[in-house]
C-alpha cells in the first residue's frame, strides 16, 4: 500500500461516499415521515450531518480497506435508518416505499454528479482544482450506480431484502426478516468469498460507460 496513493484516492473519494451513504439512509427517514413514522425525526437521525449516522464497519473500515487495496468503488453503509411501519395504515406497502427511498437517492445523486461533469467539463482550463473536482465526480457517479445496485440484493436488512419482505406473503416475509441481524455479515462474507463481483461489475462498467458519453458529448 502507496500512502501517497492512499491518501489520493482518499481526498477524491471521501466526499462522494460519504454523501452517497448519509443522503441514502435520510432519504429512508424522510419517506418513513411522509408517510406518517416519525421515529427517525425523534431519535435526531433526520440530518445530513453524517456523523449522526455513521457506522464503525460499514462507514469506516469497509470502505478504507477497499480504498487501501486498491478496490474501486469503494462501498459501504451507515447506521439503519430506525423505522417503524406496523402502526400506519399500510405496513407493508410503506416499508416498501421507504426501503426503495434509499436506491432512489442514490440514483439521483449520480445523476446530480453527471451535472457536476458535465460543468466541470465545459468550463475546465487543465487547473488542478479542476481535475480533481472531475475526478470526484466520476467516483461520485461510480458509488452512486454502485450502491444503488449493491442495496438492492435481496438480503435484509438492505434494501431489497425489506422490498421482498414487504412484498412475500406474511408468513414468508417475517421468515425472511429474521435473518436481518445477520445479514450484514452474509453480504460481507459474500464480498470477501468474491462472489457479488457480477452484482458491482456491470454497474460499475455502465457508470464508466455514461462518463465516457458524456466526456465525448461535451468535447464534440
Amino acid at each position: 500500500m502507496d500512502l501517497s496513493v492512499f491518501l489520493s484516492n482518499l481526498s477524491i473519494w471521501a466526499i462522494p461516499v460519504l454523501f452517497a451513504i448519509t443522503l441514502h439512509e435520510v432519504a429512508h427517514g424522510w419517506t418513513a415521515r411522509y408517510f406518517g413514522d416519525h421515529t427517525a425525526q425523534l431519535l435526531g437521525r433526520l440530518s445530513l450531518n453524517p456523523l449522526r449516522h455513521v457506522d464503525p464497519l460499514g462507514t469506516v473500515m469497509i470502505p478504507g480497506t477497499l480504498l487501501a487495496f486498491g478496490f474501486f468503488p469503494p462501498f459501504g453503509w451507515a447506521k439503519p435508518m430506525p423505522v417503524e411501519t406496523n402502526g400506519l395504515p399500510n405496513p407493508r406497502r410503506t416499508l416498501i416505499m421507504v426501503a426503495l427511498a434509499g436506491p432512489a437517492a442514490n440514483i439521483l445523486m449520480a445523476i446530480l454528479w453527471c451535472g457536476v461533469l458535465a460543468l466541470v467539463l465545459q468550463i475546465r482550463r487543465g487547473q488542478t482544482l479542476d481535475n480533481w473536482v472531475l475526478l470526484m465526480a466520476q467516483a461520485g457517479i461510480k458509488v452512486n450506480a454502485v450502491l444503488a445496485v449493491f442495496n438492492l440484493l435481496p438480503i435484509p436488512p438492505l434494501d431489497g431484502g425489506r422490498v421482498l419482505v414487504g412484498v412475500l406473503p406474511a408468513r414468508l416475509g417475517a421468515g425472511l426478516q429474521k435473518i436481518a441481524p445477520a445479514g450484514m455479515f452474509i453480504v460481507v462474507g459474500l464480498l470477501v468469498l468474491g462472489l457479488l463481483g457480477w452484482l458491482f461489475r456491470p454497474a460499475y462498467r455502465a457508470a464508466g460507460q455514461l462518463i465516457h458519453v458524456l466526456g465525448i458529448g461535451i468535447s464534440t
